[in-house]
C-alpha cells in the first residue's frame, strides 16, 4: 500500500508552478483550494524511462509521458503506458497499464490512477488489483487516502488471502491496524466454512471478525451446521464464535438459542447462558434453562440452571424438570446404524403427563422406546391414584404416545382413593415386593403383585331395594401373588394365590388403625397438579385433610363397654370382713 506514499512525494516533487490548464479527474481527489504542500529535496522523483516526453494540446497544455514509462522514488516504481502530470494542481494521472510496485513488495495494477497531492487522495480505475505478502484486493475503483491512511471500494470487489476468499460491494481497509470493514452483502469463503452478513469487520493481523446485522457461519462440509446471529465475534483461526444478540447455534438438526453464545468448530463444543432453548425438531422435544452446553461430536447437550423438558406428542406431551437435564444420542446395540435418544433428569427429578403425574430423584427416558426409569424414593400419580416402590419403570406405546404399564420393583406400594368426590378417610391399598400395573384408556386399570402380596380393601355391595352402594366392610388379603382390577369407586382382588389368607371385617369390627398399612404414604402436599409446578421443586399445596368415618367401629365399641360394664356391674363384689 506504499502506492499513498510515492504518489504523495512523487506530485510533491513536480509541483513547481507551470501555465497549465484545469483538467476533469475524480471528485473523490479534487483539491477543494487547499495550498500546495512544500516541496523538500529528499521528496524529488527520478524519471527511469520514458518513449517520449511532450507538452502539446492533447492534454489542455499539461506535460505528459507516452511509452514505457517508469518513474523511481525510494524503491517504489510507476509503470505506465502514459504519465500526465498536472503541476499547477498538484495533479498526475496514469493511463494505460499501470502499475506501481513497492519496495515492500506491494503491487497495484489498474487501467488509470490518479492522484491530488494536496488532498493525498487517490484512485485506481479499471480491473484494480492490490497484492501484498499477505492478500490480494481486487474491484473496479480503489480509493485511498494518505491522510486517513486507509483505502476502499464501494463497487463491489474481493479480498483474498492464503486460506480466505471476501466478496462484498463495499470495503474500507484501515492499514494502521490492519481492519477491514465490509459493508453490503458480504461473503468470506474459506475451505471449512462460510461466511455471510452485511457488515463484517475483521482485523487481518488477529484474524478475528466481527459481525454487525444479521451473518450466518455455514459449516461447508455440512450446510445444515451453521450459526446466526446479529451480534458476535468469529476468531477465524482457532474457529470460535462468540454470539451476543438473537443468536441460534444449527448442529446435528437440533438448534441451540441463549442471550450470550459460544460455539467451537472444530471441537464443536457450545454453550449459552440466559434464556437458553435447545430445539430437537426431529425428537419433538426441547430442552429450556438458564445455562446449556452442547457436544456436536457426542451429539450430546446438557442444560441447568432450573432447567426442563418438553417431549411435543400430538395428543399429549410429556414435560420433565429437574436440576441438571441431558439429552443424547447413542446407536442401537442391536443396530449400530440406527441411533436412539436418551433423555435424563438429575436431582430432584419431576415429570408431568395430563394422566400420569410423578417425582422422583432422578428419570431416565429411552425416547425411542418409550422406557422410562425412576430412580430413588420414585412417586407416581394418575389420577387419585398413586404408586410408589425402589424403582418405577414406565413403558409407552410410542404410536399412541399412551402409557402402557408400570412396573415396580422393590417395596411396591398402589394406593387409591375410595371415592375421589369425597374427603373421607378411606383408600383402597395393595402392596409386594413387585408390582405390573396395567392402563386402559389412559388410566391405570389392573395391578399385579408379586411376592408378599397384600392388600386393604373396602367392599361395597349395591342395596336391592335403593339400588344404591352399600358398604360391607375392609377385606384384609395376604397372598404370594395379587391380581387386583381397579374400578371406578373401587378396588377388586380378582384372584390371590399362593398361601392365600383373606378375611373381610365389617366397618363395626375393624380397628381404624388396621384399615391403612404402617408405610401408607398418601401425598397430596408434592402432587403435581399442573405443568408449571414442575417449575419448583415442590408446589408446596396444602396438606388435604380426610375425616375418618368411625362411626360404626365407634358405636360398636360403646355398646361392647357397655356390656362390659354391665357384666362387671352383676359380679359379686367381696366385702372384707
Amino acid at each position: 500500500m506504499r502506492i499513498i506514499l510515492f504518489l504523495l512525494l512523487f506530485i510533491s516533487a513536480l509541483s513547481s508552478a507551470q501555465d497549465n490548464k484545469t483538467t476533469q479527474m475524480d471528485p473523490y481527489i479534487q483539491n477543494k483550494g487547499k495550498p500546495l504542500p512544500a516541496v523538500r529535496p529528499e521528496d524529488k522523483v527520478k524519471i527511469i524511462h520514458s518513449d517520449e516526453f511532450k507538452k502539446d494540446t492533447k492534454y489542455e497544455g499539461n506535460q505528459y509521458m507516452v511509452g514505457h514509462v517508469q518513474i523511481e522514488h525510494q524503491g517504489s516504481i510507476l509503470y505506465a503506458d502514459e504519465v500526465i502530470l498536472y503541476n499547477d494542481q498538484s495533479l498526475v494521472k496514469a493511463i494505460g497499464n499501470t502499475k506501481l510496485q513497492n519496495a515492500d513488495g506491494s503491487v497495484i495494477t489498474a487501467h488509470e490512477m490518479e492522484y491530488n497531492g494536496v488532498t493525498q487522495k487517490g484512485v485506481a480505475k479499471k480491473d484494480v488489483v492490490l497484492t501484498d505478502p499477505k492478500q490480494t484486493i481486487k474491484t473496479d475503483i480503489l480509493y485511498y487516502d494518505r491522510l486517513a491512511n486507509q483505502a476502499y471500494f464501494n463497487t463491489g470487489g474481493t479480498i483474498s488471502d492464503a486460506q480466505n476468499v471476501m466478496y462484498t460491494k463495499s470495503a474500507t481497509y484501515f492499514l494502521n491496524t490492519k481492519m477491514i470493514d465490509f459493508v453490503g452483502n458480504v461473503k468470506i469463503d474459506s475451505p471449512d466454512y462460510i461466511i455471510e452478513g452485511p457488515n463484517i469487520k475483521q482485523n487481518q493481523n488477529t484474524k478475528v471478525a466481527e459481525f454487525f446485522g444479521p451473518t450466518t457461519i455455514t459449516n461447508r462440509a455440512n450446510p445444515k451446521n451453521r450459526i446466526y446471529t446479529e451480534r458476535g465475534t468469529y476468531r477465524m483461526e482457532t474457529k470460535e464464535a462468540f454470539l451476543n444478540k438473537n443468536s441460534k447455534i444449527f448442529y446435528n438438526d437440533k438448534i441451540l438459542t441463549g442471550d450470550d453464545m459460544y460455539f467451537n468448530n472444530i471441537t464443536g463444543f457450545g454453550k449459552a447462558t440466559g434464556n437458553v432453548t435447545l430445539d430437537d425438531p426431529i425428537e419433538r422435544r426441547y430442552l429450556k434453562g438458564g445455562y446449556g452446553e452442547v457436544f456436536q461430536k457426542k451429539d450430546s447437550a446438557m442444560m441447568t440452571s432450573s432447567p426442563y423438558a418438553v417431549k411435543i406428542m400430538e395428543k399429549d406431551s410429556i414435560y420433565f424438570a429437574a436440576e441438571k437435564i441431558l439429552s443424547y444420542q447413542k446407536p442401537d446395540s442391536a443396530d449400530i446404524t440406527v441411533k436412539k435418544s436418551f433423555l435424563r433428569a438429575y436431582k430432584k427429578a419431576r415429570i408431568f403427563k395430563s394422566n400420569a403425574q410423578g417425582r422422583a430423584d432422578s428419570i431416565a427416558f429411552n425416547e425411542t422406546d418409550g422406557i422410562m426409569h425412576m430412580y430413588t424414593n420414585p412417586i407416581l400419580w394418575s389420577g387419585e391414584k398413586q404408586v410408589t416402590g425402589d424403582k418405577v419403570e414406565a413403558y409407552f406405546n410410542t404410536k399412541t404416545e399412551d402409557i402402557d404399564s408400570l412396573k415396580v420393583i422393590g417395596n411396591a406400594f398402589a394406593i387409591s382413593k375410595v371415592d375421589s368426590l369425597n374427603l373421607k378417610d378411606e383408600f383402597n391399598q395393595v402392596k409386594g415386593k413387585f408390582m405390573t400395573v396395567y392402563y386402559e384408556n389412559n388410566d391405570i386399570k389392573e395391578a399385579r403383585v408379586v411376592g408378599n402380596a397384600q392388600s386393604i380393601v373396602y367392599v361395597d355391595d349395591v342395596d336391592q331395594e335403593t339400588r344404591q352402594p352399600q358398604r360391607i366392610g375392609i377385606t384384609l388379603s395376604s397372598c404370594g401373588i395379587i391380581g387386583a382390577l381397579f374400578e371406578e369407586r373401587g378396588l377388586q382382588i380378582i384372584s390371590c394365590s399362593i398361601g392365600a389368607n383373606s378375611d373381610t371385617y365389617p366397618m363395626s369390627k375393624i380397628e381404624p388403625e388396621k384399615r391403612k398399612f404402617s408405610d401408607f404414604n398418601w401425598n397430596t402436599k408434592d402432587r403435581i397438579k399442573k405443568w408449571q409446578d414442575i417449575l419448583v421443586d415442590s408446589p408446596n399445596y396444602e396438606e388435604i385433610k380426610y375425616s375418618a368415618d368411625n362411626e360404626l367401629f365407634n358405636q360398636a365399641q360403646e355398646a361392647i363397654d357397655k356390656e362390659r360394664a354391665k357384666e362387671e356391674a352383676k359380679k359379686p363384689k367381696r366385702v372384707r370382713k
